[in-house]
């Protein structure tokens, strides 16, 4: 039986809903205030909360903050659509105004539990994964899906290319490749080839012999030789000269490495990670890559997603870098405030986990005399959009909230919630828009339509995703 917590100042409206909620086989438990409800209940142990907006003390949606990943449903007889937007963008799973009927109560609390529960199902599998690869924190369904790929290509010898933005953590990628492989017992050889001049990689990459150049005074063994039996792993390879190139085509063809100024060849036994945030074919096709070589190395492709893309995975890693620097710093342990989870959310963190990272960082070392990170200590750009710049009003107004005829009057038959709006708006324009396009329309922030899309289970099309990368 499903525990529901009604929080309502009102009694006959508390004792109505309570009513009509056990007649539906729903365990109730009731208070008349937020102070009374958090003192009373563990709002954890309750998979739905049903509060009203306006409640005596505090509002209503202070409980979203509060009741962690337990829904929230808010009711209000205040029937603005700024409010509702205002909840919704809280983190409220759906809105209700008063007075309700009886069904659209009952079919509202079924639908939110069971999307609820379908949540925690798939977040037990998750789990697992999430902790399964070292270093790497993440439950979303993208970074499921990367991890699932990385179990299956990493027993294997086949060179794999990490695709993804800088600071996305594509080395610790490449790591667990490594440690997943026969190859574990060798060692993993790096080499960011954007780091090295263009003068010394050949002789970094593979060697040299005395007298080969000025100042070649003894044979040096190059970084491929050392990586022998194990993982070379060549960041940024983009950036890796054409004569480069050519070499390293060899020994991923022939399995053999020549050090400058040798007439002899070694055979080399080395497994191939590389990574990019550069488009490979887009470079081959303007000959400042070899496209024998992207063909070479490009037999599996990992996809890296930013940071912007990974839903709530950004609050749990911004929770563990808070620790990791809390420790470091000799701090006592400090939490984020609400504004500072919603600023985190809310940002696109251009610079990915490595921004995310200085931010922490940053906030750490400059809180004072509070067990507290604010928003304003992070020192990173808000990205809520609430109007639309053309108009200077949300699209959430209330006649569109009905459903109208194709004259363009509301169609009294047919009433929608805010969630069902909210998916045939996404659906009918997601084709025309990108993400920043649609969450302005829609006067919400791009954290709070990555939220719902996942609630609601709307991917985004091929379309949406390219003209977001365009604009």
């Amino acid at each position: 039986m499903s525990k529901i917590l009604i929080v309502e100042d009102e009694t006959i409206i508390r004792n109505a809903l309570r009513k009509l909620l056990e007649r539906n086989q729903y365990e109730v438990s009731e208070a008349p205030s937020v102070k009374e409800a958090t003192s009373k209940f563990q709002l954890k142990e309750f998979d739905l909360i049903v509060s009203d907006l306006r409640l005596p003390g505090a509002p209503g949606t202070d409980l979203i903050k509060l009741a962690g990943d337990t829904p929230v449903l808010i009711m209000t007889s205040y029937a603005s659509l700024r409010s509702a937007v205002d909840s919704m963008r809280m983190g409220a799973v759906d809105y209700i105004a008063k007075p309700f009927d009886h069904d659209e109560m009952v079919n509202a609390v079924k639908r939110v539990i069971g999307k609820a529960k379908a949540a925690n199902k798939a977040a037990v599998g998750t789990i697992a994964a999430s902790t399964a690869i070292a270093g790497m924190i993440g439950a979303s369904d993208v970074m499921q899906d990367l991890y699932n790929r990385i179990h299956k290509v990493a027993p294997t010898n086949a060179t794999v290319l990490i695709h993804g933005e800088t600071g996305t953590g594509k080395e610790l990628v490449a790591r667990a490749l490594h440690e997943e492989s026969n190859r574990n017992n060798h060692l993993m050889i790096s080499v960011n080839c954007a780091a090295i001049p263009d003068t010394l990689i050949e002789s970094e990459l593979f060697g040299y012999e005395k007298g080969a150049f000025t100042g070649a005074a003894t044979n040096r063994e190059g970084l491929v030789a050392a990586a022998d039996g194990g993982t070379l792993f060549l960041d940024e390879i983009g950036e890796l000269p054409l004569e480069a190139q050519a070499r390293l085509l060899r020994v991923l063809q022939e399995g053999e490495v020549r050090p400058l100024g040798s007439v002899e060849s070694r055979k080399v036994d080395v497994r191939l990670v590389a990574a990019t945030h550069r488009d490979l074919r887009k470079l081959s096709k303007e000959g400042k890559f070899r496209e024998d070589l992207y063909f070479r190395i490009n037999v599996v492709q990992l996809e890296l997603p930013p940071l912007r893309e990974r839903g709530r995975d950004i609050i749990n890693i911004a929770e563990s870098l808070l620790q990791r620097y809390c420790a470091q710093f000799g701090k006592a342990q400090l939490k984020l405030s609400s504004g500072a989870m919603d600023a985190i959310m809310s940002y696109n963190w251009p610079g990915n986990v490595r921004e995310l990272e200085n931010a922490m960082q940053r906030a750490v070392i400059l809180c004072e005399d509070s067990n507290e990170i604010g928003e304003h200590l992070l020192s990173i750009d808000m990205d809520y959009q609430d109007l639309d710049d053309n108009t200077g009003s949300s699209v959430f107004e209330p006649a569109r909230l009905a459903n109208r005829s194709p004259g363009g009057a509301p169609a009294a038959s047919e009433d929608l919630s805010l969630e069902d709006y909210f998916q045939r708006f996404v659906l009918e324009h997601q084709d025309s828009m990108s993400e920043t396009e649609l969450a302005r329309k829609l006067g919400v922030s791009r954290k709070c339509l990555w939220e719902r899309r996942q609630r609601l289970g709307i991917p985004r099309t091929k379309s949406t995703a390219a003209l977001s990368s365009v604009k």
